[in-house]
């Protein structure tokens, strides 16, 4: 036997050696788990699970696209980080997804059966070269940002790069019904039906899903936060401002059970986001929150070296998840 050690095998030895000193959080657990590095875990990577395999994520439907039910957030591949007071997260993002790294991630992805990713559409180049690149069918939901003078050019560029389906993004819907721009949202659900994808409605209020269901704007599916309340850096009393206006940058979700209920009586597919509450929830907690709430699908920023865990989650709960309900998709 070689007595050549890479770093990161002496760092997981030391780790093991160190495990019962000190408790490990979820990531250091995975990678022992494993027994080998993010590194190791993309060299020799799998052919993406067959259709219908027992293997693979449950799949909802929108429209006639197949979508597993975990569904990979792409905020972390493009830098976007919600780090609190951590000033140095987003750049540190970007140094470590680099295209390479991007794309390894993708391909875990699909491998251990998500064949969906929800992207800002900075992600126009990164992902129509991996598609190429790899032959990949990966599904590709977009955020979209038309403005309150109703200019959808940003729909449609990423219409003409391949985006399966495009949702209005959670914090422009906000903005433009809370300016009294509901008419533009439907505008802009309606452009992009005409491109023949489905049209989602995003947020974080849960006044833009009320305005559309009220105003029977009828989007294809909703995007809505939702999170439990009870974590470390949760909203507190005096933060009593929207999401979209608070500086703290540290919750999402600021009523859980009102959108529960109010999704309850809404027929239309749900996609649930930032269900860990920008990574302070475990994901078992998270997971089963959001599908047991009613929720269609989870969306989920993932590393490369929390894919294999977060899957497993999301199957083990997806079994034996008690909904009221009905699914949507």
């Amino acid at each position: 036997m070689s007595g050549k050690q890479t770093r990161r095998q002496f760092v997981t030895g030391s780790m093991a050696a160190a495990a019962g000193a000190a408790a490990m959080g979820l990531e250091e657990q995975i990678l022992l788990a494993q027994g080998r590095s993010a590194e190791a875990a993309t060299a020799g990577l799998a052919k993406p699970l067959k259709p219908g395999s027992k293997n693979t994520l449950p799949k909802g439907k929108l429209w006639e696209l197949e979508i597993s039910r975990l569904i990979m957030g792409g905020n972390l591949i493009a830098g976007f980080a919600h780090s609190r007071d951590l000033l140095y997260v987003s750049q540190l993002l970007k140094h470590y997804f680099t295209e390479q790294k991007i794309f390894e991630t993708l391909q875990l992805a699909e491998a251990h059966g998500i064949n969906c990713i929800n992207t800002n559409p900075q992600a126009g180049k990164v992902i129509p070269k991996y598609r190429k690149q790899f032959s990949s069918d990966i599904l590709w939901i977009v955020q979209g940002y038309p403005t309150e003078k109703g200019d959808f050019t940003g729909l449609k560029r990423s219409v003409d790069q391949g985006a399966d389906a495009i949702y209005i993004q959670g914090g422009v819907a906000d903005r433009l019904l809370e300016n009294g721009k509901l008419d533009i949202i439907e505008k802009a659900v309606r452009f992009i039906e005409t491109q023949g994808i489905p049209a989602g409605v995003g947020g974080h209020s849960m006044d833009v899903a009320k305005a559309c269901e009220k105003a029977e704007v009828k989007p294809d599916f909703y995007v809505k936060t939702l999170h439990t309340n009870d974590y470390f850096s949760a909203r507190r009393p005096d933060q009593t401002g929207s999401v979209i206006h608070s500086r703290h940058d540290n919750y999402w979700c600021a009523d859980p059970k009102a959108v529960t209920e109010f999704m309850a009586k809404v027929d239309k597919p749900w996609i649930a986001f930032k269900v860990m509450a920008a990574g302070a929830i475990h994901p078992k907690k998270a997971f089963a929150h959001a599908f047991s709430s009613g929720a269609d699908f989870v969306l989920a920023g993932m590393f490369d070296w929390q894919v294999a865990e977060d899957v497993k989650i999301a199957k083990q709960i997806l079994a034996n998840v008690q909904r009221k309900r009905p699914w949507r998709a």
